[in-house]
């Protein structure tokens, strides 16, 4: 079986339809029998000895010759997920005008259910192939993998989902508690204490009773949201509360600030994520403190136009993983809401 190059495709004659396309899914059918292959369809072909050259300009090539004359523009890092995904038994598609309908500028394949090829036009996945180095927009991602290959070309697979937060954790929130704001933190001296127990706001300054106090110590974070819904008075107010918390960390606070209040709004309860490296830890659900459960989520907050080093999102993903959380980025823009995304390890 030989090929013949016609631009960036090679068409293969003689019984392709039936022998590559029919029968597994490769290319894409032309009049008659003959099939049209992507370069990386053809380098897989070659490289299993499927199709013998490829010829183009009267020169046959085999696939050593062909693969170099088709490196460049991140052709080695999409051969080398095509072919890992056609090892675990998959039927791929390149994301092209011809191959399936309406592809999307930063997706390079279309992958098939197990089973099923490009007749029956379901998909299991739409994969992003990059190498470890290669920066990737956030607003790139979303209901789609990202198929990262690294210096040793092995391949990682992240599924990343656009999200929607929502939880049960409801409160009636006080109104007007004495606080005082104190460097990075307000404190309130004689708080209801339900804004704690059912509502997990802020620390309690002495976590034992009869220690003579029931202070509340509360992030600025927190104080600003609280400040903001009349439920907190410090002499600073609402502005002072943000002035200082736009001292300690700059436009981050007001982007985390933003991520807070629509996590909050969702009924959802953020905390410092701190230890484990993120900002937030989040509890779909709070009743009582006394019997709290662990955290589900992890989030970092990122501006919405952030670019990702692959490198990066393993740490996150890989960390959250090791403690049982899923890692979530809040997209913050300038004006509208705030986008949630899911990013998991996958294995297809």
């Amino acid at each position: 079986m030989h090929g013949e190059r016609r631009g960036d495709e090679v068409v293969v004659g003689g019984d392709a339809r039936q022998r590559f396309y029919d029968a597994s899914g490769y290319g894409r059918p032309l009049e008659g029998n003959e099939v049209a292959l992507s370069r990386v369809e053809a380098a897989h072909l070659l490289l299993r000895g499927d199709v013998e050259t490829v010829a183009d300009a009267g020169e046959r090539m085999g696939f050593q010759a062909f693969f170099a004359d088709s490196t460049g523009d991140g052709f080695g890092v999409r051969f080398l997920v095509y072919s890992d995904l056609r090892r675990r038994g998959f039927y791929l598609s390149p994301a092209r005008e011809g191959w399936v309908p309406d592809p999307a500028e930063d997706v390079d394949f279309v992958v098939y259910p197990r089973g099923k090829g490009p007749q029956e036009g379901d998909v299991a996945y739409r994969v992003r192939a990059v190498g470890e180095r290669t920066a990737v927009q956030a607003t790139d991602l979303g209901d789609r993998v990202l198929a990262v290959v690294d210096e040793e070309s092995e391949v990682t697979y992240f599924e990343t989902e656009h999200i929607d937060v929502d939880g049960g954790t409801e409160t009636d929130l006080p109104e007007g508690v004495p606080g005082s704001l104190l460097a990075d933190r307000v404190l309130l001296w004689d708080p209801p204490a339900d804004l704690h127990r059912r509502a997990f706001y802020g620390q309690q300054l002495a976590e034992r009773e009869g220690v003579g106090t029931d202070a509340l110590q509360l992030s600025l974070l927190e104080a600003a949201y609280l400040a903001a819904r009349g439920a907190v008075d410090v002499e600073a107010g609402y502005e002072g509360i943000v002035d200082a918390g736009r001292n300690v960390e700059g436009d981050r606070f007001d982007r985390r600030l933003r991520a807070y209040a629509a996590l909050r709004e969702a009924g959802v309860v953020p905390k410092t994520g701190f230890k484990f490296g993120a900002d937030f830890r989040t509890y779909r659900e709070v009743e009582d403190v006394e019997s709290l459960g662990h955290s589900e989520r992890l989030v970092r907050v990122v501006p919405a136009g952030h670019t990702f080093l692959p490198r990066d999102l393993a740490l996150d993903v890989r960390l959250a993983h090791g403690v049982r959380k899923e890692m979530v980025f809040a997209l913050v823009p300038g004006e509208s809401d705030v986008e949630w995304l899911a990013v998991r390890r996958l294995t297809p």
